[in-house]
């Protein structure tokens, strides 16, 4: 009834100035503010969508603003240095100082609540080393490689065109360039950023085959031939899945499609592009090594692996019994966890589907060390890598080397905005609006990615140095611990299951695996 009666009010005080404005010139001033205000008002209340408004005319649009806003008030004045999620304040402020080049050190100790469940350190040694700057890189490309790679063990993780802006893929591919290291192009295809700064590519072919598809959206053999014999590109990355949402294909939303794109990928301007959930080009576990095969020789025999985020464990070792009774073997397998980003993705699949990346890596070292296949297959993990600290962490599960991507993205001017889906990046980042992208000086952005990689590295090295190891071989889970309540502590090779070489062959691993080997059909997922 009250409202009723604000807007009786309100549209007799409209009327009474509108009738004596001649008389009172002054009173028209007041007819500026309140005139929009009721016409607000009255839209307000008469509109069926909004119960809010409806109720609260005028005012119920400040609730609107405030949560518009909420994230930046949530960052700036609320969060904690601990708080942030996915990453928190500390981590985005170490990745700045590092690519800045800028002091990193901490003052008065640390934030951590070391007493709490999840807290995880390393053990140091009382006799440290200097762990040489080779182990900072690795060889990629087994027997079957013609063409291994020199690759260093932190790389830039899946990121297309489309979702990032041309300066982003140009900032990081330059980064790449500068800093000796590799980029994977994501799924959207090979762009010409990507090739504009010169930098070492991986080449990642996804379900739709982007940039190497037939107009059906099939697999064109020609395509790929033309861009994976490219010198820049160094290896080729078959993607089944990414932890933000495996099982469903990539989406790029249609307010990113331009022209441009639309042409790199082969798809329609404007509209959303959805990837499908799977592969058309085999379907089977044995189908995916035959695909291996085609790639390797159609690439001239560079490294080809694929990437995965754990789902059904019979599935991969599905893969593995199609290893050893085909004698095919891939050259490295990335395990993106389920806790792995992306612009867009369902909030089911982003928060609830998909294997964690700790319990993921362990799985999959150790179903290949079971299965006697570990040798000659280089494992890349892929998920949440900031410091030096996590990568000893995940090569200590069973990593060889670690792909990041938001971290990257930190380095060169990301705020977490967490506006990737919107076209509307504050940063210019993730956004092919070009009044915002043109922001992004690539000259610059290119040396803060290599100072962020060069110093991450140099901290991995000194990290495994305090551990007492020489190389990275030496480093193993029995170095990591975690705290698994207020007064129990267990190093990684106790949480986690370690199976001796052979041990599921030979029937001698534990249910966990044994069960799951007997269900696997190399003959079908």
């Amino acid at each position: 009834m009250w409202r009723k009666v604000f807007w009786l009010v309100s549209g007799l005080i409209f009327a009474l100035i509108a009738v004596t404005h001649h008389r009172h010139p002054h009173v028209l001033r007041w007819l500026y503010v309140i005139g929009p205000l009721f016409l607000v008002g009255l839209h307000d209340i008469f509109q069926r969508d909004n119960n809010v408004l409806r109720n609260y005319p005028v005012v119920g649009h400040c609730r609107f603003m405030l949560l518009a806003i909420r994230p930046e008030l949530q960052q700036y004045f609320i969060e904690t240095s601990q708080d942030g999620e996915p990453f928190s304040e500390e981590l985005r402020t170490l990745v700045y100082s590092r690519a800045a080049g800028h002091n990193e050190t901490l003052p008065f100790g640390t934030q951590h609540d070391t007493y709490a469940p999840g807290y995880t350190w390393a053990m140091h040694s009382m006799a440290p080393t200097k762990v040489p700057e080779s182990e900072g890189r690795v060889i990629v490309g087994g027997p079957q490689c013609k063409q291994p790679y020199d690759a260093s063990r932190l790389n830039i993780s899946a990121m297309s065109f489309g979702a990032l802006s041309p300066s982003a893929v140009r900032s990081l591919n330059l980064g790449a360039k500068l800093g000796g290291f590799a980029h994977n192009t994501g799924e959207g295809g090979l762009s010409p950023y990507h090739q504009q700064e010169g930098g070492d590519l991986f080449l990642q072919i996804g379900t739709a085959y982007f940039g190497c598809r037939t107009p059906e959206g099939n697999f064109d053999a020609e395509k790929f031939k033309e861009k994976a014999q490219l010198d820049q590109v160094k290896m080729i990355e078959i993607k089944l899945s990414q932890g933000a949402k495996p099982a469903h294909g990539g989406l790029l939303p249609g307010a990113k499609v331009d022209k441009e794109i639309a042409g790199i990928r082969g798809i329609p301007v404007g509209e959303d592009c959805l990837s499908p959930p799977a592969h058309t080009a085999f379907s089977t576990p044995k189908g995916l090594l035959e695909y291996v095969v085609q790639l390797r020789d159609l690439s001239g025999g560079k490294p080809i692996g694929f990437k995965l985020c754990l789902g059904r464990p019979s599935d991969l070792m599905a893969i593995c019994k199609a290893m050893i009774s085909t004698g095919i073997k891939p050259d490295f397998i990335t395990v993106d966890g389920g806790e792995g980003g992306t612009g867009a993705a369902p909030a089911e699949f982003t928060d609830f589907i998909g294997t964690p990346l700790n319990e993921a890596l362990a799985f999959v070292h150790n179903t290949l060390v079971g299965a006697n296949l570990r040798e000659g297959i280089r494992l890349i993990c892929s998920g949440k890598v900031v410091s030096g600290f996590d990568m000893a962490c995940k090569i200590a599960l069973g990593a060889d080397m670690c792909n990041s991507a938001r971290a990257m993205l930190f380095s060169i001017g990301c705020i977490q905005s967490r506006r990737c889906n919107t076209n509307m990046c504050p940063t210019g980042i993730t956004t092919q609006d070009k009044s915002r992208w043109k922001a992004l000086v690539p000259e610059l952005k290119g040396v803060k990615v290599a100072n962020f990689h060069h110093r991450t590295i140099e901290s991995f090295l000194e990290v495994l140095g305090a551990m007492g190891v020489h190389d990275v071989s030496e480093l193993t889970p029995r170095h990591i611990y975690s705290r698994t309540s207020t007064n129990g502590i267990l190093p990684y090779a106790r949480i986690y299951d370690y199976l001796a070489p052979g041990a599921i062959l030979s029937g001698e691993a534990t249910d966990r695996y044994s069960v799951y080997w007997e269900q696997a059909n190399e003959e079908c997922f």
